[in-house]
């Protein structure tokens, strides 16, 4: 899968959050996703950049624009150096939550996905990261 172009951002305040949404938002327009698919995509990264600033103690998220053949996709990989998930098969259980959210988080990530994967272990942080294809 060629990236076509990829940077990264640093996730350590609110601000840094809604930077986060302007670019994803930026990057799905140029991959030619429907309104729609923004906002799913934009939903996505601001609740991993929520959680990487919140849960992580900050991080960063690489963004890549992906083409394979005539398809475009936009991958996010967030990543902190946090305590990590000590269960993952909890944290992505729809309703539970390690704070005060709506625990909606990293369930509610991958449904709006077509890809998703983490990573993670106690004590050696965490990496989440998401693929949308037009």
């Amino acid at each position: 899968m060629p990236t076509v172009k990829s940077d990264t951002l640093s996730l350590r305040s609110e601000q840094d959050i809604v930077n986060v949404r302007q670019v994803v938002r930026k990057l799905a327009q140029e991959c030619g996703f429907s309104l729609v698919e923004q906002t799913k995509m934009v939903t996505a990264a601001s609740e991993l950049a929520r959680n990487t600033v919140t849960y992580g103690k900050g991080g960063d998220v690489l963004w890549e624009m992906l083409t394979e053949g005539l398809k475009k996709g936009l991958r996010l990989s967030f990543v902190d150096a946090g305590p990590g998930i000590p269960d993952l098969e909890l944290a992505l259980t729809d309703g539970w939550t390690s704070g005060g959210g709506m625990g909606l988080g990293l369930s509610g990530a991958k449904r709006l996905v077509n890809e998703f994967e983490i990573e993670t272990a106690p004590g050696k942080g965490t990496r989440v990261t998401i693929l949308r294809w037009k």
